[in-house]
């Protein structure tokens, strides 16, 4: 059975992933994983974030696949023991040193994706060094893919193999970019990165007669990415391509012979995670059940395009992405509207004091540690025991809800966004 690996930046996400069906999560170390800029977890943070996965017979992966200099592996080096101890059952590392400090203190090596792993043989080279798993490069075709997997079959090989599934893609060979620390000084490769690849670049160039490139590509057309900008400039987004999404591809992926379906997404919200995680869940177990009867439910994409994403695209698993995207492409914006005050477990009322206009009809989307992240649709309200249709802001009203809600629990409402 393929493994449904899920992101979490923080314990809201960490809860939603579990609730929606992941089979494991990974998590970032502080200042030690590709994230610096999302909350992480500290070493008590493991020690929870452990014993949350246990209840759901879940797995705990911890990132810590910064560039390492000496103080670095000192410093983890210390650190390990208590990872181990806390309840995790792996790193998710990119510098090969790591390899051996994992295994000593008993914890799963997974490589990561940086090291940019492409063939068998790479594969086969981990494994002598000790890795349970490599994850492997975003560049390869699914065809590839298949390949790979079918010689460590044939080689009776031990090692694990997953792969991205979901989410942001970036401009450079597995993420080895150098763009944000030339231009910032924040290393991506540190986990720092600053993300100017997504924002919109004027392009200029100059005619020159000696100029010896020369188009070799059967492609005349050398305009396709540029756009004439508000300033008569030309401008475009072309180091931002669109993210990823296999989710009509599960039964090749699933056929392929990968250990590990990976959902990216660490530094995104709770209701991405929420969504991405529930959508693949379904999808992988429709499939695992029942082959011959699975069928391809449109909804499913219709889920993911209402939380963030830059457009989708399949990567490289069929052909080279041809397509770029400017931003955010969800069909809805969260509008911070709420919170929660109380929860009635007795009757399944909540009790909102809200900030905004709220009206029976208007979908709401709560979040909270323990609460996860979930979406709900208000049939009805109530104020001092009186049925409403509106409510304004700066009332407290009461919606009638099955699902536990927590004090403090954070509530907005889901807007559709204009074309």
């Amino acid at each position: 059975m393929v493994e449904l690996l899920a992101p979490a930046g923080n314990f809201i996400s960490l809860t939603s992933a579990l609730k929606n069906g992941a089979d494991a999560v990974y998590i970032g170390f502080e200042e030690l994983n590709m994230r610096v800029n999302a909350s992480n977890f500290s070493l008590e943070g493991i020690k929870k974030a452990s014993e949350m996965l246990k209840e759901y017979g879940a797995k705990l992966y911890v990132c810590t696949n910064t560039i390492m200099k000496d103080k670095d592996i000192e410093r983890l080096k210390g650190q390990l023991p208590y990872i181990k101890e806390y309840g995790a059952d792996g790193i998710i590392l990119s510098d090969i040193a790591l390899i051996d400090l994992a295994t000593e203190n008993g914890l799963e090596a997974h490589v990561s994706v940086q090291e940019n792993t492409t063939n068998f043989y790479a594969l086969k080279t981990l494994e002598r060094l000790g890795a349970k798993r490599a994850i492997l490069s975003r560049e390869l075709s699914l065809e590839e893919i298949k390949e790979i997997t079918k010689k460590l079959k044939e080689t009776d090989s031990s090692i694990e193999t997953e792969v991205f599934i979901h989410g942001a893609m970036c401009m450079a060979i597995s993420g080895r970019c150098f763009l944000s620390y030339g231009l910032y000084g924040r290393s991506a490769n540190c986990g720092d990165c600053l993300q100017p690849c997504r924002k919109e670049w004027k392009l200029s160039f100059e005619e020159d007669e000696n100029d010896d490139v020369i188009n070799t590509s059967e492609c005349d057309d050398e305009s396709f990415i540029i756009l004439n900008s508000y300033d008569d400039s030309y401008r475009t987004n072309f180091f931002s391509p669109k993210d990823m999404a296999l989710i009509e591809h599960i039964p090749e992926l699933i056929d392929a012979g990968i250990d590990s379906f990976k959902i990216e997404g660490r530094a995104r919200s709770p209701d991405y995670v929420a969504t991405a995680v529930k959508v693949y869940r379904e999808a992988i177990d429709s499939y695992q059940n029942d082959p011959e009867n699975y069928k391809y439910n449109p909804q499913w994409m219709e889920d993911l395009m209402k939380v963030f994403n830059r457009g989708y695209d399949t990567g490289f698993y069929f052909d080279v992405p041809y397509e770029i995207s400017e931003n955010n492409q969800s069909k809805f914006i969260k509008k911070d509207i709420a919170k929660v005050v109380n929860y009635y477990n007795n009757i399944k009322v909540a009790e909102l004091k809200i900030w905004d206009d709220l009206a029976v009809g208007d979908e709401i989307m709560i979040q909270g540690p323990t609460t996860g992240s979930i979406t709900h649709v208000i049939d009805s309200m109530q104020i001092d025991g009186k049925a409403i249709e509106n409510a304004l802001k700066g009332s407290n009203v009461a919606i009638a809800i099955d699902e536990k809600l927590r004090e403090s629990d954070f509530v907005y409402k889901l807007i559709p966004r204009e074309d």
